[in-house]
């Protein structure tokens, strides 16, 4: 007689291979299920935002697929998460659920679920696995959770290598099929009209394209990244933040195939040291919306909870559609809406614009990226608007406001990246390109708002914030 199925709940770790959960599952010797559940209606759920849900659609498919060929059925289910697990555990007759850990509202999900099924006698397991630390192990010397960045990062590392990735398994025993949900009746992707070419002619979604991508990095690219990572006209950057946001790939795969090719191939430990600072990042975003977990609509910082925030929807909309005038911005604006990612340095200058040259609240900006962004991250995304607009913690200086012409001059030095995305401004020498002279072309929008006059008043109306004036 066989035992009874172990269900392993997958969530934001769409991967076989490093999934500690799916790994005691198939050790137990017990039969598997594997289960999916988009949960819209959980208590403090925010449902994905239209590129991410595209790329979840392309995700779960391949999920799907390698879980067949070791001998599992990815079981679909829609609903509130607590409600759909108790009718799966019933229907199965499962008497244990394996997961791996999530962070800010969905941990109340998770507690909320496990809390159920432990009082019904099922027995309920929780694995580290998207995190290369889990939060709690770097206080301050008070025993707060620390605000700045640098020395987050130092304790972090102080921490000592994280764990050596876990192998895909090879064979699971998979459980009788269960009914599933069909991955087309949730309509994920947009069919009138179908938005999403640009996404598909940019994007391969799945663990095996997570860990090509991966692969032609550290062999490709990451050698001189630390001098040119900022140059989005090279486009040398990992372009793994929409693999780690569904969990295509884990950060502890990450962290050592960059040590290995140091080693391997002689990079200099300052590339390698960079790079794995933007997964520091990330591991400080989570750590704070462990304890801060309405980070994306709360001020970080009370005091900007009186900041005088502009209304100004034709300035929002000309902001989201790469029409303000300042190329930089606008070649920003129309990548993300074209191909669903922005560029890191990019991205900052854009967030700055918005909160800063026209003093838009930096939620509205927030939920246009939450909606646009393929990699819409909810510790990343939320930590690193409130980093911009200075309201968050480790916060950039509320006196620096990028000037995108002179960011464009720098990080863009021929133009090349503005012209791919600014065409009406290609083919005009660097210096135009950065800053298109008043009325030189004609077919190019005006600037929404003059650059000396705009930095005048976010000074004013931050340095009142700072003194509690405003």
């Amino acid at each position: 007689m066989n035992p009874p199925p172990v269900i392993v709940w997958f969530r934001d770790d769409l991967r076989i291979g490093d999934h500690p959960a799916l790994s005691a599952a198939a050790k137990s010797g017990a039969p598997v299920i594997a289960l999916f559940i988009l949960d819209d209606e959980s208590k403090g759920v925010r449902p994905l935002g239209g590129a991410s849900r595209w790329w979840l659609a392309g995700s779960l498919r391949s999920l799907g697929s390698t879980l067949e060929q070791i001998g599992v059925k990815l079981v679909l289910r829609r609903g509130a998460a607590k409600k759909v697990v108790e009718s799966l555990v019933k229907e199965s007759a499962a008497k244990s659920i394996f997961w791996n850990r999530r962070y800010g509202h969905a941990s109340e999900t998770d507690s909320a679920v496990e809390k159920s099924l432990t009082a019904s006698g099922v027995k309920v397991e929780q694995f580290h696995a998207s995190l290369l630390h889990v939060p709690g192990t770097v206080m301050n010397k008070t025993g707060q959770p620390m605000r700045v960045f640098t020395p987050f990062w130092r304790a972090l590392q102080e921490q000592g290598m994280p764990r050596v990735p876990l192998p895909a398994p090879k064979k699971i025993n998979g459980a009788k099929s269960n009914k599933s949900d069909r991955l087309e009746d949730w309509k994920l992707e947009p069919t009138k009209p179908d938005w999403a070419g640009g996404l598909r002619e940019a994007w391969r979604t799945g663990e095996t394209a997570a860990r090509k991508r991966l692969s032609d990095f550290v062999d490709d690219d990451l050698r001189g990244y630390a001098a040119t990572r900022d140059r989005p006209d090279l486009d040398i950057t990992s372009r793994l933040s929409p693999h780690l946001r569904f969990g295509e790939i884990s950060p502890f795969q990450v962290w050592h195939a960059a040590k290995a090719a140091q080693e391997s191939q002689n990079i200099y430990g300052r590339d390698v040291e960079k790079f794995l600072t933007e997964l520091g990042w990330r591991e400080f975003s989570y750590h704070l919306l462990n304890y801060y977990p309405d980070l994306g609509t709360k001020n970080f910082e009370p005091r900007f909870n009186k900041f005088p925030w502009r209304e100004d929807q034709k300035a929002l909309h000309l902001w989201q559609k790469g029409q303000t005038g300042y190329p930089f911005v606008d070649a920003g604006m129309r990548q993300l809406w074209h191909t669903g990612f922005i560029h890191n340095r990019v991205r900052m200058v854009c967030a700055s614009f918005l909160t800063k040259h026209l003093l838009l609240d930096w939620r509205l900006g927030e939920q246009w990226f939450w909606d646009t962004l393929v990699d819409a991250d909810p510790a990343s995304n939320t930590a690193s608007w409130q980093w911009v607009a200075g309201s968050g913690a480790d916060a950039a200086p509320y006196f620096r406001i990028f000037n995108p012409a002179l960011q464009a001059a720098k990080f863009d030095p021929k133009g090349e990246y503005i012209s791919r995305w600014v065409p009406e401004l290609a083919g005009r020498k660097p210096a135009d390109i950065h800053e298109p002279p008043s009325g030189l072309f004609s077919d190019y929008v005006k600037p929404v708002v003059d650059h000396a006059a705009a930095r005048e008043r976010a000074l004013k109306a931050f340095e009142k914030t700072k003194t509690g004036k405003a």
